[in-house]
């Protein structure tokens, strides 16, 4: 890819990992050469209970963030674009989120009148309120509405096939801990159910892959003679490990690269952390240096078609038919085609092809469509021709000096919205909820604890200029410089986010992000909630309102036909990227819609798609 794309971004390191699990730069294994064990884990051989559960998502979120430049230097197959492990990254962070919310509040026993109580959970020494039984005195149980969340959360959001490929091991887990915790046997029978969903989701099963890695770690897992959640964790991720070696002899294209699956070594990572949290010894594994050169052959050494666009996107509501019809007129469309099930008749789809609006109208077609993500690939013979993953991917390999900690930045991001606050978190920005309200106060206070001496502000039009003026002279002391970028939306954001690069000074980093920010036009679909008076005449309550910044240019009854006008007038002026990030209130299938709309009238522009649950703004639009 030309650019920086925000769907598969640098994450920021997640606090309190250990630092065992921390590699260094310059060679240091994935699991880690520097300590033998985690803190606080261990002797959990009988189980996991709920937060333990828990803590192995945060584990492999910290781990898949460490190992993730290693796995995309892997990257050659399906599409050499170096993104598995940020897929897997974002997938897994999209996990844990849904898993913490639903750890939120957990159903206690019921009361009186059959109302069910609400208790907080704890995340301690204590275990997980609502938990019924102990073993040892420690609480078990409960796994399976927290395991269940985050197979959820992994479908919602996954990224590449990768990422759907992730969310079917997770919802493989957790079916398997429907009546008990996360045991040897309930894990045992996890990773044969993953296996099996896998295999069922993949229209062309490759061997050689993740596919062949996970069927061996299930197999090993299977013929282990100890019952217990240790030797089976040990025995799962062995197998994995060695199966992981053959790789590179089973596919023509990673023997031509030289190099093991990248989704497999993606999977490796996650065996082992549960290996990690479980017994607290941290399995040492070799770190695979990156492809030499991108082999110009597909899995049968013929040179593949071109592949214009990743297509993405949940059906829900749909017959088991009316999904296999789907699976096979994608496959008519295209390739990499993947059909995952998420357990509650909903299925997450993932294509490559050239008519991306051809692939979305088949899911619509089939049942309700939403989450949609198009996403341009490069031709494969761009990709082949392009330089090694690691040149690719270029800001997250810091300079020397950025090694040695001279580069000391942040960046600090206003964003509304659960999905939106993901997608800038997994840029690598920390984010401060404008939602309801944001307060200079509360910027301030924001920017004054972040521990850069550098710190680069987006503030996403959440305060007005004056205010944003007061707040950045009083952030700037002698130990801290801080930059507010022009960014008034946060479709704009992302875009400055996009080219962000830490490797650069200050200032030209500024200046890039600045760019990008004001070369995105960015504009607003809402529904009016009175009757009041605009630039274009007067609107009703209930009224489609489509603007251009701040200014209202569209009024019409139809929130749709709103939307699809509003894009004709910003296109109307040239664009090669669209984003719409859809917030809470989107009506069903509204983005589904408007990126068909964009497909049909302006052949050529791209499109992506967020889920980013914002309030106010239907779907919020920007135009690079």
């Amino acid at each position: 890819m030309t650019r920086n794309e925000v769907t598969v971004p640098e994450t920021r390191q997640v606090s309190g990992v250990p630092e065992v699990l921390r590699p260094g730069v310059d060679g240091a294994r994935v699991a880690g050469e520097r300590g033998t064990r985690i803190p606080d884990s261990g002797d959990l051989d009988t189980g996991l209970d709920g937060a333990e559960f828990l803590r192995w998502g945060r584990v492999c979120v910290a781990a898949l963030e460490r190992a993730r430049a290693e796995i995309d230097g892997l990257n050659v197959f399906p599409v050499p674009d170096s993104d598995t492990g940020r897929n897997l990254l974002a997938t897994m962070r999209a996990a844990l989120m849904e898993a913490d919310a639903a750890a939120d509040t957990v159903d206690a026993a019921a009361g009186p009148g059959g109302v069910t109580a609400r208790r907080p959970l704890t995340d301690g020494a204590g275990g997980i309120a609502g938990e019924t039984t102990s073993r040892g005195g420690r609480p078990v149980g409960r796994v399976h509405p927290y395991a269940t969340a985050m197979a959820r959360g992994a479908t919602s959001g996954a990224r590449g096939n990768s990422g759907i490929i992730l969310s079917q091991v997770l919802r493989g887990i957790a079916e398997s801990t429907a009546d008990s915790g996360l045991t040897g046997e309930a894990y045992r029978d996890g990773l044969a159910r993953a296996a099996a969903l896998v295999r069922d989701s993949l229209s062309e099963p490759v061997e050689g892959t993740i596919l062949t890695v996970l069927d061996r770690a299930s197999a090993a897992a299977r013929e282990c003679p100890e019952g217990g959640l240790a030797a089976v964790a040990r025995a799962a991720a062995e197998g994995a490990a060695q199966a992981l070696e053959q790789t590179r002899d089973q596919l023509a294209v990673l023997r031509a690269a030289g190099v093991v699956d990248a989704g497999a070594r993606g999977l490796l990572v996650l065996l082992d952390t549960m290996v990690a949290v479980v017994t607290g010894d941290v399995p040492a594994r070799r770190e695979y240096p990156p492809a030499t050169h991108t082999p110009r052959v597909g899995h049968g050494q013929v040179a593949p078609e071109p592949v214009r666009y990743e297509v993405m996107y949940r059906v829900t509501g749909a017959e088991a038919s009316r999904v296999a019809e789907l699976r096979s007129r994608l496959a008519r469309l295209g390739d990499s085609v993947v059909v995952a099930a998420d357990g509650a008749r909903g299925s997450a789809i993932h294509v490559h092809c050239a008519e991306a609006g051809a692939a979305v109208e088949a899911g619509m077609a089939a049942g309700a469509v939403r989450d949609i993500r198009i996403e341009y690939l490069a031709d494969s013979a761009e990709c082949c021709t392009s330089e090694p993953a690691t040149v690719a991917d270029d800001r997250d390999m810091p300079t020397n000096a950025a090694r040695s900690g001279a580069v000391d930045r942040g960046v600090l991001a206003v964003a509304a919205g659960v999905g939106a606050t993901g997608l800038f978190e997994a840029a690598g920005a920390v984010v401060l909820d404008a939602e309801p309200a944001l307060e200079s106060a509360a910027l301030l206070a924001a920017i004054r604890e972040m521990p850069h001496r550098e710190v680069l502000v987006l503030p996403n039009g959440a305060l007005p200029a004056h205010e944003l003026v007061a707040v950045g002279v009083a952030a700037r002391d002698a130990h801290r410089d801080v930059l507010l970028l022009p960014s008034a939306s946060m479709v704009q954001g992302l875009a400055a986010m996009a080219v962000h690069d830490r490797a650069r000074i200050a200032v030209d980093d500024a200046f890039a992000m600045s760019e990008a920010a004001a070369g995105t036009r960015w504009g607003a679909l809402r529904r009016a909630g009175e009757r009041a008076l605009t630039m274009v005449g007067t609107c009703a309550p209930g009224d489609g309102l489509g603007l251009v910044g701040h200014d209202v240019v569209v009024i019409d009854r139809d929130t749709h036909a709103a939307g699809q006008t509003l894009l004709d007038r910003m296109l109307g002026l040239g664009g090669e990227l669209v984003t719409l990030l859809v917030g809470a209130g989107a009506p069903e299938g509204l983005a589904a819609d408007l990126a068909q709309h964009i497909g049909t009238e302006f052949p050529g522009v791209e499109v992506s798609v967020y889920s980013g649950g914002q309030r106010g703004d239907l779907i919020q639009i920007g135009v690079e």
